[in-house]
């Protein structure tokens, strides 16, 4: 009887978690779909954006996500790798990164882009750009990103290590051709949290990369990201409701498409990583 209990406190809670995804999409898809068309997706926003479309968001908003994930990537995989790999064992530096990148993981969203706003904006003299808000999410997305590829090389068999070593391989063509592959499903889920929160922040932008709803020319120009966008039709525009529930639904859809190409991306490359070795 307890265990029966257990099990059907286990499925109804998942029902739950699917229910609740499927009611929010549901009510996204019902009130933004009818909206949806070609002239909306390349056209650009009318009286406000109550009417014409959302080609110059859409613009900005793939610059700023390719901006972060450019910066981001990078540096966060040779930080995870670097703690898991070739940090000693209790070193007070290494332990003191974990705690310090486990707090920035927290920090709310508003306090990046006043950091974003006063070192890339103002110290730097980026002003109100994508060039400043796509770093500003870089550095959002770092903490969650390093912290889950970390997690998961370090789930990664110690046998697989020693076999490599044993084998004569050096430490590097160890880690890039065993480890890294054996942490896949931790690196696809770095990098899928990543492109969640980067796709749908909103603070950060407001003050990094600006307002303006025209077409960029540069990284230099100011651009209001597709979640930006959501918010001011929401709360700043009377009559609004229509078109930014079909950029809601134009959102989820991205970070749908995206999250599986970033998988398919991952999956292709560590094949051939295999295939190499």
């Amino acid at each position: 009887m307890a265990d029966r209990l257990f099990a059907w406190s286990m499925s109804t809670c998942a029902f739950l978690v699917v229910l609740s995804l499927l009611w929010v999409l549901g009510d996204v898809v019902t009130e933004g779909l009818p909206h949806i068309s070609w002239t909306f997706l390349f056209s650009a926003p009318e009286n406000a954006g109550r009417a014409g479309g959302i080609a110059p968001i859409l613009v900005s908003t793939f610059w700023i996500l390719l901006i972060a994930l450019v910066v981001a990537l990078p540096i966060g995989l040779s930080v995870a790798v670097w703690l898991s790999e070739f940090a000693p064992v209790n070193s007070r530096f290494a332990n003191n990164t974990g705690i310090v990148l486990d707090i920035l993981a927290g920090v709310p969203s508003i306090v990046y882009g006043l950091f974003g706003n006063a070192f890339f904006s103002i110290y730097l003299g980026m002003g109100f750009s994508l060039l400043s808000g796509g770093l500003t999410l870089a550095c959002m997305i770092l903490p969650i990103f390093v912290r889950t590829c970390e997690s998961g090389l370090r789930a990664v068999n110690n046998d697989w290590r020693r076999g490599a070593l044993s084998l004569g391989m050096t430490k590097s063509a160890a880690i890039w051709h065993i480890i890294l592959p054996g942490a896949r499903p931790a690196l696809v889920a770095g990098l899928i949290l990543g492109l969640g929160r980067a796709t749908a922040e909103t603070a950060a932008l407001l003050y990094t990369s600006g307002y303006v709803d025209r077409m960029p020319g540069s990284l230099l120009d100011s651009g209001r990201a597709l979640s930006v966008h959501i918010y001011d039709l929401s709360m700043n525009v009377t009559g609004g409701d229509t078109a930014a529930y079909a950029s809601a639904l134009v959102l989820v859809i991205l970070i749908m498409t995206l999250s599986i190409l970033a998988q398919g991306m991952v999956d292709r490359w560590f094949k051939r990583r295999l295939v190499v070795s």
